[in-house]
């Protein structure tokens, strides 16, 4: 028998990524989420938006201001004759003033650099205007992106391993143990998510992004837990669970070298959910005034920015942050359930 012409059935993931490629919409969704992810990157390792903090325009300048005018507009006013070195003509000479030549020549250099300069500078408009401190918006929106997609990943991760990990326990010893871990699941649910959230914050009463990730990652445990309880109970009583157990292979060897590999579809998918409403909870948090400290932007920390300047009339860094924010929340939601219909063993 020719063991080489026999064809082999593809696995989950491989039958999951040939039903994503199908949806057009989900592969548009992983497409714009893979760009945000490379907008961060970049952003951390400083190769774009490391000049964010830079003053290119006067405070509050509208879409599409130019960021030259602006320089020109607060620069000091200089005295007739600078202006004149600085275009060619003759300074009045002054004989009591032995560096007279020597300030006329560094002067006269500094104002020609200055103009030479200024052309590229005038095409550089800012598309989303500027914030209260001359900022482009543009870039602090993506430098605020670094900061919430960082706390939605590694919070929902957080969330996501503390919910596999007691879940796989509860799940697979039963008895006393599951009984604990779900008087220890109850009274977490029994408290609405956001007084939760509000309650730890105040414990821990330090603002920083890994506070924002431990107040999101310790209370958001709670869905995947749920879930992978459910799909451990389930398995740990099918057949290949007991071969290995035949074998002599050790509990934790069958509950996460044998059984988790078949559930973890529920943990990515949980993992995609959460880092949506965690990113969403970053807003709320720094909203609030629990998120970022002062000095660090974020999302959150741009939107509470602008309730100070919708009264002003001016809308344009909430417009930015809402935007973005919108997108990759919108993205994300799109491709988790497309990943969810291309993991359900159910559909062919």
């Amino acid at each position: 028998m020719d063991l080489s012409n026999m064809q082999h059935s593809p696995g989950l993931w491989a039958l999951a990524w040939r039903r994503l490629r199908a949806d057009r919409v989900a592969m548009l969704a992983l497409a714009v989420v893979a760009a945000f992810l490379l907008m961060l990157l970049l952003s951390a390792g400083g190769l774009i938006v490391a000049d964010w903090e830079d003053e290119v325009a006067v405070s509050y300048a509208p879409p599409g201001f130019a960021a030259a005018a602006a320089a020109a507009a607060a620069a000091p006013a200089e005295p007739a004759e600078l202006a004149a070195a600085a275009a060619g003509a003759p300074r009045p000479a002054n004989e009591f003033d032995p560096l007279a030549e020597d300030l006329r020549q560094l002067r006269a250099g500094h104002g020609a650099g200055a103009m030479a300069g200024a052309g590229p500078a005038l095409r550089q408009t800012l598309p989303f205007g500027a914030d209260k401190w001359g900022h482009d918006v543009v870039k602090k929106t993506i430098k605020g992106a670094e900061t919430s997609i960082v706390v939605g990943l590694v919070a929902a991760a957080l969330a996501v391993g503390l919910g596999t990990l007691f879940g796989a326990v509860a799940g697979y010893y039963g008895g006393l143990v599951d009984d604990f871990f779900n008087w220890f699941y109850s009274v977490f649910t029994a408290i609405p998510s956001i007084l939760m959230i509000l309650t730890v914050a105040a414990v821990l009463q330090q603002k920083g992004v890994p506070t924002i990730v431990l107040i999101l990652g310790l209370t958001g445990w709670t869905a995947p837990f749920r879930l992978i309880r459910a799909e451990y109970i389930k398995h740990k009583a099918r057949e290949y669970v007991m071969a290995a157990d035949a074998i002599g292979a050790s509990h934790w060897r069958r509950m996460f070298s044998h059984i988790l590999p078949n559930v973890s579809h529920v943990a990515l998918v949980q993992l995609s959910i959460l880092v949506v409403g965690f990113i969403k909870a970053e807003v709320i948090l720094s909203f609030l005034g629990f998120g970022v400290p002062v000095g660090v932007v974020s999302w959150g920390s741009m939107l509470n920015e602008a309730q100070n300047e919708l009264i002003l009339g001016k809308w344009w860094q909430l417009s930015a942050a809402a935007l973005a924010m919108a997108v990759l929340v919108t993205a994300f939601s799109l491709l988790t359930d497309a990943l969810r219909d291309a993991l359900d063993p159910k559909v062919k």
